[in-house]
């Protein structure tokens, strides 16, 4: 299955990394148009564990896939990256409401 990721929830306080603040991610199947919400480690979970594929997609189209990743102090979240590079994607699409 495959998802695109289409806004995020974010959580209020102190985080270490801004993507830690990530707390819920809104998405779309791309193959049936089901749409959902995860937390952030519903959807680490899936990514890693599942070998679930999520992207995001900017307004001209272009697609980042979705990573899960570890922090040193063992916090999990997901970010984007793209041409091997881990980018801000995630952070960049609006609030689920």
């Amino acid at each position: 299955m495959s998802i695109r990721i289409t806004c995020i929830k974010k959580s209020n306080g102190y985080h270490e990394d801004p993507h830690h603040a990530i707390s819920e991610l809104g998405w779309t199947n791309e193959q049936t148009n089901e749409t959902g919400r995860s937390t952030r480690l519903e959807m680490y979970d899936w990514i890693k564990n599942q070998s679930g594929l999520a992207s995001v997609a900017d307004a001209r189209g272009n697609k980042a896939l979705v990573g899960g990743r570890e922090h040193a102090n063992g916090t999990k979240y997901v970010q984007t990256y793209a041409d091997r590079i881990w980018t801000d994607n995630l952070l960049a699409l609006p609030e689920c409401r």
